[in-house]
């Protein structure tokens, strides 16, 4: 990799003052790292030796982190039911018939709809996820991949904690260093106690995270009570599960101030996913307050059946609405504030925040190029106090992502994807999931709707 300095008509860097420069630069060095920042002409000037690409009409920020999703091929197939339900007559009875092409086939979709629309780091809790680890590694995308765990006798289809230790020693690291691996469970009811003790146990040995789905349903919080005599998060805490050596925890939108105060207190990560939690009627979150208690918040789009789609961008600009629909307040959750949850909200969460997540010299190169000459973008008005991050949350959609970089490396040029052939992988699951569809309904012929809670 030769080192370059790329030069856009704006900078929006996402450092801690949300510096803007017109007329930015930023030097990417021969190792996938930015050299340094600042105006065009300074860095030309220092660096006269260097290659200067000019993004004419296009705003260079960092690449979106996409702090919660699923892979998957049942977009706009399961539909209007809330949270439990959905998971009883869908989800799980998906996950029993899956298999690891199909689910491999799943990842190379979502990878690539996620570089193409701005999210350069994307955190996944998936099947079969050899074939995710593949996927990143081939696409370019940096990826923390979290399989769909569950360890009790009544739901003994998905991941276990033994092939998902597997996935740490074989992929945890890799493509130089874009993939982690972390421990991962689909929910707390998933699990016994000997379970929810080695998951703890598995990310301290092997310094990951873990993430788990927690307080996503009023049902959530009310059978956690039922059961435990406590709330999730409490209950995630005197069980050990927040004793692991990072925690985030995905939707948190039923969440008591007690609970927040634990999540402040032990430092854990929180990632807020509006468009699922309102396609699915689970709720809003209490965004704002987390941010005051200094919680690391990042966004997520959740999966491609709850959302259904991985645009981060339209994801932002939900948040923003959710939050003043929800509290009744037209200022509630600003553009800064969402574009923050979009960057280093997400990389704070994930303990990433030195290497990703604002453009700064020493950090990846994760970089987007969205374009301004649009009329989504017009009028623009530039520096920190123009209307740039009103833009972006408000009016911007994944589609206007002219270029993606990942530690360095372009993977989506003049808005086409530079990795794999796109058009395979659509063909390819579009020949995919009716077989899929038929083994899910011949299996729900057979063995009826399956209470997900029946533990």
């Amino acid at each position: 990799m030769s080192a370059q300095i790329l030069h856009a008509d704006h900078l929006l860097t996402m450092d801690a003052d949300n510096t803007v420069i017109t007329h930015g630069a930023v030097l990417v060095d021969q190792d996938g790292l930015i050299g340094a920042v600042g105006p065009v002409a300074e860095l030309a000037a220092s660096h006269p030796g260097v290659p200067v690409r000019r993004l004419a009409n296009r705003l260079l920020m960092p690449g979106l982190v996409n702090a919660h999703a699923h892979s998957g091929l049942l977009r706009g197939t399961a539909e209007g039911l809330p949270v439990w339900a959905w998971l009883q007559q869908h989800i799980d009875p998906m996950h029993r018939v899956v298999n690891a092409e199909e689910a491999e086939l799943a990842s190379r979709l979502c990878y690539a709809e996620a570089l193409l629309s701005g999210t350069t780091t994307i955190v996944d809790m998936w099947r079969h996820m050899e074939g995710s680890a593949r996927a990143a590694s081939d696409l370019g995308i940096r990826a923390v991949l979290v399989p769909y765990v569950a360890e009790h006798p009544e739901h003994d289809y998905f991941e276990t904690l033994d092939t998902n230790e597997a996935l740490i020693e074989r992929w945890h690291g890799g493509a130089q260093g874009r993939i982690q691996v972390w421990v991962g469970l689909e929910h707390m009811f998933y699990a016994t106690p000997e379970a929810w003790r080695r998951c703890a146990d598995m990310s301290r040995r092997h310094r990951v995270g873990f993430h788990t789905h927690s307080n996503e349903s009023r049902f959530d919080v009310e059978e956690t009570q039922r059961r435990y005599a406590m709330r999730p998060i409490q209950a995630l805490q005197e069980f050990g599960l927040l004793d692991a050596h990072r925690v985030m925890l995905a939707h948190c939108v039923w969440t008591s101030d007690e609970e927040m105060d634990i999540l402040a207190a032990r430092r854990i990560g929180v990632v807020h996913n509006p468009v699922s939690n309102m396609k699915l009627a689970s709720g809003a979150a209490p965004v704002e307050a987390m941010l005051a208690r200094g919680i690391a918040v990042g966004l997520g789009t959740d999966g491609e059946k709850e959302n259904n789609n991985l645009d981060m961008f339209e994801e932002m600009k939900t948040a923003s609405l959710l939050a003043k629909l929800s509290r009744l307040d037209a200022a509630a959750l600003d553009a800064w504030s969402v574009c923050r949850m979009a960057t280093m909200g997400g990389a704070r969460a994930l303990g990433l925040d030195k290497t990703i997540g604002s453009i700064e010299a020493g950090k990846a190169a994760d970089l987007i190029a969205v374009r301004t000459d649009t009329p989504r973008m017009t009028p623009l008005l530039g520096g920190s106090d123009g209307n740039l991050h009103h833009n972006l949350v408000h009016a911007v959609q994944g589609g206007d992502v002219d270029m993606t970089m990942v530690a360095g490396h372009i993977v989506v040029d003049n808005g086409r994807l530079l990795s794999g052939d796109l058009a395979d992988t659509i063909a390819q699951a579009n020949r995919a999931v009716p077989l899929l569809f038929e083994r899910r309904a011949e299996w729900l012929r057979r063995n009826g709707t399956v209470d997900a809670l029946r533990i």
